[in-house]
């Protein structure tokens, strides 16, 4: 538990969960486990045959042995590089053949590889994604290639990028002594030195089919999904797996911190801050209020942060603020904005701090409350209509400690969410006069005197 939640013992007076008696549910996904410990998920969409195929494993970034960090995402490029019955890239190119597609992605909490095919072929796509799960077998040469791809990726992502290079720092600053403030690509240093032994040990460690969770959204029943499973996922041995992830606490924050990053390649100021507040993953009715707080302060045109800042008194051309649940530990919630011509970043700041007092002293109103609540339900509805849409959805919850029953009644949970419980929290976590906040503020800034 990270030490942002040290303020639970006001927080939890905020609200108990009073889901609707009989709630409509949101995907009305089924369900089950395989006798080796991995959950089966299937979310019914019969309006085309195609499926997605998701393997989500319980492990990223944040679950790397420190001062190796990386490993998780080059682990990820690995696993598209052979195994003893596919050579290296072969996957890829079958999925192609099949008139599908496929990648995957690592996050600090979890690692995911995806698959879009004709349901004619899932079960190919399961049989091949089930052989490197446990098999992984790339050759030095493709180890090697794959390093150097990795470490351009930062180079290229972070390196020759201002804004991912000063939102790298702002975390690190954000998540002292916690590995989410060690970045998902790694730091170069260490990633220079990572090797095959290393990415071994930690798939090794971590890619069990106890450890993972299958996703399948589409044209597929659970008759014909649970003997595929049964037959092709259930064969493989359960490992034993380290005993928690249990992750270090974040010291408290004894003063404001700000970040200030000049560059030549930067033409536009830009403001963001930083906030360190509760996920789901640990206190999933605070992070509701998060959401909705979120929708109301920073979900568009609409919202009051835009308004304030851009409509009204005509400081940026640009404003909002977002905020992702899905973590183990405490999230993230950023604001942003881009200030108009010849307007101070600090001016922003200060707009900011004003905007948020206004929230924390007199509250939003019922209407702000019921239109945010209807925009994210509407949402949620109409995930259930993608294809992709629910195997992520349901995937990034269940990585990150919430449960299938969390998410299929999420939109009435949203309704158990009252006005004081969003000003508390607020209040808690966000006011700007209230000392003990984890925040930090970045500035992006052109550097006058290299730049113009």
């Amino acid at each position: 538990m990270c030490a942002a939640l040290v303020l639970v013992p006001p927080a939890a007076r905020l609200m108990a969960q009073d889901p609707a008696e009989t709630p409509a549910r949101v995907f009305d996904a089924q369900s089950f486990t395989l006798p080796n410990g991995m959950e089966v998920v299937l979310v019914e969409n019969h309006r085309a045959p195609v499926v997605t195929h998701m393997v989500w494993y319980k492990a990223g970034a944040a679950d790397e042995p420190s001062g190796h960090s990386g490993i998780a995402h080059f682990l990820e490029h690995l696993m598209f590089k052979g195994t003893d019955d596919l050579a290296p890239g072969a996957f890829s190119k079958r999925i192609r053949a099949m008139g599908g597609n496929d990648n995957a992605f690592t996050s600090q909490d979890y690692t995911a590889y995806y698959q879009s095919i004709s349901r004619d072929h899932l079960a190919d796509v399961m049989e091949m994604e089930a052989d490197r799960m446990r098999d992984l077998a790339p050759p030095p040469e493709h180890v090697a290639t794959e390093h150097a791809v990795v470490i351009e990726e930062r180079r290229q992502r972070v390196e020759n990028d201002p804004h991912s290079a000063l939102y790298e720092q702002m975390r690190a600053a954000l998540f002292v002594n916690h590995p989410y403030g060690t970045p998902v690509l790694g730091w170069m240093d260490e990633m220079e030195k990572l090797n095959w032994e290393e990415a071994h040990a930690f798939y090794r460690t971590w890619y069990a089919p106890n450890n993972a969770i299958l996703v399948v959204s589409g044209d597929v029943t659970m008759d014909e999904l649970r003997p595929l499973a049964e037959r092709i996922y259930g064969t493989l041995p359960p490992e034993e797996l380290p005993a928690s992830r249990a992750r270090p606490n974040v010291p408290p924050f004894p003063s404001d911190i700000e970040i200030t990053k000049r560059s030549s390649a930067v033409r536009q100021p830009v403001f963001q801050r930083l906030y360190r507040v509760p996920g789901a993953g640990e206190f999933p009715e605070l992070a509701l209020a998060f959401d909705l707080a979120a929708e109301i302060l920073g979900g568009g045109p609409t919202s009051r942060l835009y308004r304030a800042l851009v409509i009204d008194q005509g400081l940026a051309t640009n404003a909002g603020l977002s905020y992702n649940a899905d973590v183990l530990n405490d999230a993230v919630l950023s604001l942003y904005a881009t200030p108009a011509e010849g307007v101070e970043t600090d001016r922003i700041a200060a707009a900011f701090d004003e905007e948020l007092r206004r929230a924390v002293r007199d509250g939003f109103t019922g209407e702000e409350l019921a239109d945010a609540r209807a925009r994210l339900q509407a949402a949620a509805i109409y995930a259930r209509d993608s294809l992709q849409g629910p195997a992520m959805v349901i995937g990034r919850a269940l990585t990150t400690g919430q449960s299938l029953e969390e998410i299929e009644t999420w939109p009435q949970r949203l309704e158990a969410v009252t006005l004081e419980n969003l000003r508390t929290a607020l209040e808690i976590y966000m006011n700007p006069d209230a000392s003990g906040r984890a925040s930090v503020t970045g500035y992006l800034l052109p550097d006058v005197l290299r730049g113009e």
